[in-house]
């Protein structure tokens, strides 16, 4: 892989995950930042499924293109070194990668973590699930991932593990 590696992962990986996928690369690309960005589902509902037609409707309105099909995290996406960040929509799923991982909840290997938590109080805890709610619903989770990729962006182009001093 050229430059780090992020793996963002919901349960079925059509909404959330995808998205969050697509407004990284985004990010990345207008930022000239090498990145590899994947997405992943703890659940294998939708496994070589395109994203849900509404989130792509959404995103494409944006100018953001969604190209991944739906998959399911695999035990070596987990190992160290794989990803640089695994980032994690919600708490049941970060629960979820703690303990395919093999780890409990109070010992997290340092490259698992929660979307929200580069994001002020003003944003909720959790990236919501739009799957069974109105269009807005997926327009708020465009906008709450256009406002924390920049700052994983950010993390990553300052992480310790950085030692290129051309970016």
């Amino acid at each position: 892989m050229a430059g780090p590696a992020v793996l963002f992962v919901c349960m079925g990986n059509i909404c959330r995950s995808p998205a969050a996928e697509a407004v990284m690369r985004d990010v990345a690309r207008r930022a000239d930042f090498p990145l590899t960005v994947e997405s992943a589902g703890t659940h294998d509902y939708h496994v070589g499924e395109k994203p849900d037609s509404r989130m792509h409707a959404a995103a494409t309105a944006r100018g953001i293109h969604m190209r991944s099909r739906g998959r399911q995290v695999a035990s070596g996406d987990l190992a160290p070194g794989r990803y640089d960040l695994v980032v994690a929509m919600d708490h049941a799923n970060l629960d979820a990668l703690q303990r395919m991982a093999g780890r409990v909840a109070n010992e997290p290997p340092s490259h698992l973590h929660l979307f929200s938590e580069v994001l002020d109080d003003r944003w909720p805890a959790e990236v919501p699930d739009p799957y069974y709610g109105g269009d807005e619903g997926f327009e708020f989770v465009l906008d709450m991932l256009s406002a924390g990729c920049p700052r994983w962006l950010e993390r990553l182009d300052h992480s310790p593990a950085d030692d290129s001093a051309t970016r």
